[in-house]
This record gives structure tokens, C-alpha cells and sequence, in this order.
């Protein structure tokens, strides 16, 4: 009995998750999209950043657009979660794209301190390089776990 409560809340905790990174995925288009409003807007109650307006919209939009890619790499992730097939070669290279779009993220946020310097961006970055470097250990790992899956199911 215990272990069917388990199952349940995992699945829960599954779908929940699932829920979150779509509200994620939809909230991120939105506000890339809005951005040239948003940042005027904002510019209104912090005048330095309309000093370099057009700089400042492009690196966000280009830091929104990465954004919501890598969350609909981890979103194709958790349907392989949901299915309960998680170990399969789609995962890893999602994970491998998540590592990249990390990387790059990380390479773009470097780039927008340079225009628009903020104490908080070093965390970002820090972030997203350990973020880069987890996605690409954890693709190894799942690699490796397809890799015994498929020999496993061969033997069956």
C-alpha cells in the first residue's frame, strides 16, 4: 500500500512539474515577445536602462529566445517521464542541447554585463555554467543507461 502512495505522489510531483514548465514555456514567449514594451516601461522607474535601449532589447530577446528553447528541451524530457520511458537516446540529446543552450546563455549573459553591469549577473552566469556542465555529465549518465537498457532488452 505504501508503495502505491509513493508511485502516486511521484506522479504527481511529475505532472505538477509538467504543469509549471509549460506555464514557464508560454509565460517566457510572452515575455520575449513584449520585451520593447516592457524594457520602456521599466525605463521609466530605472532611467539607465534606456541608455542603451536597442542593445539591451536584443540581448534579453536573444536570452528570452534561448531561454524558452531550453525549456522545451526539458519539456519533451518530462513527456519521456510521464510515458515512463525515460532512458532513451531522445533524452540524451536533449540534455546535450540543454548543456549548449546553458553554455551559450551563460556566453550571452557575460556579453550583457559588458552594456548593463549588475552584481547579480556573476550568479547568473555562475548558474547557467554549472547548469551546462550537470546537462552534459547527466546526458553521459543517460547515454550510458540506454546503452545497458538496450543490451538489457536484447537479452529478454
Amino acid at each position: 500500500m505504501e508503495r502505491e502512495d509513493i508511485g502516486a505522489r511521484k506522479e504527481t510531483l511529475t505532472r505538477w512539474t509538467k504543469y509549471l514548465l509549460d506555464v514557464m514555456f508560454y509565460a517566457g514567449i510572452v515575455v520575449t515577445l513584449t520585451l520593447p514594451f516592457s524594457i520602456k516601461f521599466i525605463g521609466k522607474y530605472i532611467p539607465r536602462l534606456l541608455d542603451n535601449y536597442q542593445e539591451i532589447v536584443i540581448i534579453y530577446f536573444v536570452l528570452g529566445v534561448s531561454a524558452v528553447v531550453l525549456i522545451q528541451e526539458l519539456r519533451k524530457m518530462f513527456r519521456t517521464v510521464l510515458r515512463h520511458d525515460c532512458f532513451v537516446m531522445e533524452n540524451v540529446r536533449s540534455l546535450q542541447k540543454m548543456g549548449n543552450w546553458s553554455f551559450f546563455i551563460a556566453g550571452m549573459s557575460v556579453v550583457r554585463s559588458i552594456v548593463y553591469a549588475t552584481v547579480a549577473m556573476a550568479v547568473v552566469v555562475l548558474v547557467f555554467v554549472i547548469a551546462g556542465l550537470f546537462s552534459k555529465v547527466l546526458a553521459l549518465v543517460f547515454e550510458e543507461a540506454v546503452q545497458y537498457k538496450e543490451e538489457n532488452d536484447l537479452t529478454i
